[in-house]
């Protein structure tokens, strides 16, 4: 018999990067020169580094995520190709996210909201997001299709576009479409309201 506070599902750090082209998704939600992203559950950074050659020197990439051994193969390469507008950030985003209020024009998340609504821990992580969020600053949610015997999680945690909709909306946040972000995933691009 399993305890209550046991997670049902377990976010395991896994990178998506021979899944998911980076720089297609960021074209695809709108990224640009100077703005001020979020890569929240950024796994080992491969959408942060994508990230910060289109935001260029003007803009900024958050990194946060909770494993560090992810984090470390993330600085790794902020090192060694001398970038210096990624801050790379180890912290629990269901707890509380180390950034100010209303900075970020974009948030990315990236297969990681499905975990959190599976364990039902979802709420304090989109109150975060909401409040680091510019108003009309974007959020987008990357999930993988709820479709059987594709990669990413057990069928029954994978989710509709609507579901994503649906929690999402309750933050203030309206959506502005849905994307095919790749041969396994769609996007919800949301707008905080």
């Amino acid at each position: 018999m399993t305890d209550k506070s046991e997670k049902k599902h377990f976010h395991h750090g896994k990178s998506s990067k021979d899944i998911l082209d980076a720089e297609f998704v960021l074209n695809s939600i709108g990224l640009k020169k100077g703005d001020i992203f979020l890569d929240a559950g950024s796994g080992d950074g491969y959408m942060s580094l994508a990230a910060s050659k289109i935001v260029g020197e003007k803009g900024k990439v958050y990194a946060v995520e909770i494993w560090e051994e992810s984090i470390n193969i993330l600085e790794k390469e902020i090192k060694e190709q001398k970038i210096g507008n990624i801050e790379s950030i180890i912290a629990d985003i269901s707890a509380k996210i180390p950034i100010d209020n209303a900075i970020i024009d974009i948030c990315y998340m990236g297969n990681v909201l499905h975990g959190f609504v599976e364990n039902e821990d979802y709420d304090n992580v989109m109150k975060e997001i909401s409040r680091i969020i510019k108003l009309e600053g974007t959020f987008a949610v990357i999930e993988f299709k709820k479709i059987k015997n594709i990669p990413g999680p057990p069928f029954p945690v994978k989710m509709t576009p609507e579901e994503v909709e649906k929690i999402i909306s309750d933050y203030g946040f309206e959506v502005k479409e849905v994307i095919e972000a790749g041969k396994y995933h769609y996007g919800v691009i949301s707008v905080k309201k």
